[in-house]
């Protein structure tokens, strides 16, 4: 047989280093050549140790390569503390032993290489007579001979069952815990160096006969003792797994899979925590973005789909905070509740903050009464449509403010059961266009008024300054129902249209808080884009149904500074009962089980968060005098006696007086019939019960001065005898 040319020279080289290691140490024991054999011989130690360490197959291999060195070392240190040759010529002995020992164990070419044999000359063909027995089959390099166990072998067959795919090579199996089939494999290049490519799940998952998506490939961290890197894989086979996720998954797994892929309703999120509260009925969904970084793009329908939930608004709702979210899922509408109010919800405190309502989750809202941080009086602005309960919340508003020591006005364009009732216990409320026009000039004059009341500290008018005792005048607060009705009014909208901007701009600092309220926050409808400003930054403005939920939306953006996520309000609460697709094909009626949203409102946060609430409830059919302060808060009567010098008190019912509101006609041909005819028609709003605008010949009159355009086109309207 033929020596391969590694182990000669491996031969030789013991042969040549004996007589080196017995003479260096005994004739020169100062040359370099002792230092360089035992650095080897440390070089050897080391290996010993990192072989040790290694969680790898062929340890026992790694030890015998570095012994030569290590014994060499050790022969070199012995010869040169032993005098002489030594006994007996211990040192001749011991190299002439090491000499034979490599000889016969030849670490560095055998196992050093394993199976990597350098190719021979083929032996001559023996004669066809001649048998021979067949020689031993290789070993396959799929499973090399490293006391790897069972499961390792066998996920090695099967590997190179397969072809080695992408030229890799399992080094270890591990099964999972619990489980028959499923575990992971770690793979790494056949060749060193090389990285990994080409390498699928399918290409994983055929060898082991599992769905492509049963496999998960995954890096290989680096691990003391063993190599990480490109060249190296982990491919996990969870069969098992998969299996029970798909049937029973848990919360995390079914968020992952249903909620928070690229194709879920809120991709990039993961779940933190489900809860459960059964005694509110409502279970909690807490997720944040992965990436926390991203802001959370929510799909609520699709999370009602992916968490098995019914997709109804009046049940699920979201709260978005930063790059955490929230999600309620209730068994029955939350918002459904009454809330009743009482005098300690609305009693405000030292900041001029009282409770208005309660969110979904059952925290209190609380709107202002004035703005304490910037010594002001505060606005206010409240929209829906008819019957979604903007007077119920003027009643816990009014009640607040007045518990608070206000002043109330409250004016409408026409006469209602609740505005009356809520005229018992406040200072003023009347029912026409020409009331409202009146009662906006009148707080506008007491702008001027309180500029010049001293106080009686100093003798000095100051500015308004909420909860200051020593100020001489009260809060005012100015309601106006149906706003943007009275400032389209063809007599008076124009008045109180200026007047009511006015008084956005100069009442705060004077304690006169102006509250419009309607069903439009436009500008063609009433509102300029200067009392909208003035109104969004001095409020909180409460949005009710606006007749759909776009409507509704639209409008709570137009009174925020920027485009947040506005909660939507249905026009009734509706649990989804049964299949609509089943019903169709019955020929069943839709069940009628709704809900009515009234006093369900959007509520604009001081940060410009939009908040879904349940306003409180004054019932109006019994006694509100429980929520109002026993005495009704009035002006001072040095206001009142400046208002009357200016012709701004007493009954704002009264028909226009005399040049209040136009210019006093000049006398014509018609006498002064016909001129008390005219000035009755201008003041046909000033009745109690809104009276009529007056025929086409009330409205003729001397042609009053044309300064706007609403005036002009009055004017073409009066000539329809031309």
């Amino acid at each position: 047989m033929t020596t391969p040319r590694s182990v000669a020279l491996e031969r030789l080289a013991y042969t040549l280093a004996a007589p080196v290691l017995a003479v260096a140490p005994n004739v020169y024991p100062d040359s370099p050549v002792n230092q360089v054999v035992q650095l080897a011989g440390a070089a050897g130690i080391g290996g010993w140790i990192l072989a040790a360490k290694s969680d790898e197959a062929g340890t026992g291999r790694k030890i015998l390569r570095w012994a030569p060195l290590v014994l060499a070392a050790a022969i070199d240190v012995t010869a040169r503390h032993t005098p002489g040759w030594g006994p007996w010529w211990m040192d001749g002995l011991l190299t002439a032993a090491w000499t034979a020992a490599g000889f016969t164990v030849l670490p560095f070419s055998r196992h050093a290489r394993r199976h990597h044999r350098p190719a021979v000359a083929a032996p001559a063909p023996a004669p066809a007579t001649q048998l021979r027995p067949a020689p031993a089959p290789e070993p396959s390099p799929a499973q090399p001979d490293d006391g790897a166990d069972l499961l390792t072998r066998e996920a090695r067959m099967l590997w190179e069952r397969a072809g080695m795919p992408a030229r890799t090579h399992i080094v270890k199996a591990t099964r999972h815990p619990g489980m028959r089939n499923d575990m992971t494999i770690l793979l790494r290049a056949s060749e060193t160096g090389r990285p990994i490519t080409g390498l699928t799940e399918a290409a994983v998952a055929a060898p082991f006969g599992v769905p492509s998506s049963d496999v998960v490939l995954a890096d290989v961290a680096i691990q003391p003792g063993r190599q990480g890197g490109p060249g190296w894989l982990e491919a996990r086979i969870t069969p098992d797994a998969n299996t029970r996720r798909r049937t029973k998954p848990t919360d995390q797994e079914r968020w992952t899979d249903r909620v928070g892929g690229p194709k879920g309703g809120a991709p990039g999120s993961v779940l933190v925590h489900r809860t459960r509260d059964d005694e509110r009925g409502v279970t909690f969904y807490r997720a944040k973005m992965a990436d926390s970084t991203e802001s959370p793009r929510i799909d609520l329908a699709k999370v009602c789909r992916g968490l098995s939930l019914p997709e109804d608004d009046s049940c699920v709702f979201v709260l978005i905070d930063g790059n955490e979210f929230l999600i309620s899922a209730f068994d029955e509408p939350p918002l459904s509740a009454i809330f009743l109010a009482t005098r300690e919800l609305l009693t405000p405190d030292a900041n001029g903050m009282y409770v208005c309502g309660f969110t979904i989750t059952g925290q209190p809202v609380k709107n202002m009464v004035f703005q304490h941080d910037k010594n002001a009086a505060a606005h206010g602005l409240i929209l829906g449509v008819s019957r979604s309960g903007k007077t119920q919340f003027f009643a816990i508003n009014m009640a607040a403010e007045s518990l608070a020591g206000a002043v109330v006005w409250l004016s409408t364009v026409r006469k209602d059961e609740k505005t009356t009732t809520l005229g018992q216990y406040i200072d003023r409320q009347g029912s026409t266009a020409l009331w409202m026009a009146r009662q906006l000039r009148a707080a506008k004059a007491l702008c001027e008024i309180r500029a010049e009341m001293p106080w009686p500290h100093d003798g000095k008018p100051h500015d308004y300054k909420p909860g200051d005792s020593r100020c001489p005048y009260r809060l005012l607060s100015v309601y106006a129902d149906e706003f943007m009705t009275a400032a389209q009014d063809a007599l008076f909208g124009e008045d109180i249209q200026t007047n009511g901007d006015d008084l956005t701009v100069t009442g705060l600092k004077y304690g006169i808080g102006f509250k419009p309220a309607g069903q439009s926050p436009f500008a063609h409808n009433g509102f300029s884009t200067e009392m909208k400003d003035n109104l969004r930054q001095n409020s909180r403005p409460v949005i009710f149904n606006m007749g759909s939920p776009g409507a509704t939306r639209k409008a709570a953006e137009g009174t925020m500074e920027n485009a947040y996520d506005v909660p939507t309000i249905p026009a009734r609460y509706s649990r989804q009962e049964g299949s609509a697709i089943e019903r169709a094909m019955r020929g069943e009626a839709d069940p009628e089980n709704g809900v009515s949203t009234g006093g369900v409102a959007v509520i604009v946060l001081d940060n410009g968060r939009a908040v879904l609430m349940r306003a409180l409830y004054a019932d109006f059919d019994t006694d509100l005098s429980n929520l109002f302060p026993n005495d009704v808060n009035r002006l001072t009567d040095y206001e009142i006696s400046e208002l009357e010098k200016r012709g701004l008190w007493g009954d704002w019912n009264r028909e226009p007086d005399p040049g209040e509101f136009w210019p006093e006609p000049a006398e014509d041909d018609d006498g002064d019939d016909d001129g008390r005819s005219r000035r009755r028609s201008g003041g046909s709003g000033g009745k109690v019960d809104g009276g009529k605008r007056g025929t086409k010949s009330d409205t003729r009159r001397a042609e009053p001065q044309v300064t706007s355009p609403r005036q002009a086109l009055e004017a073409i309207k009066s000539l329809n005898n031309a």
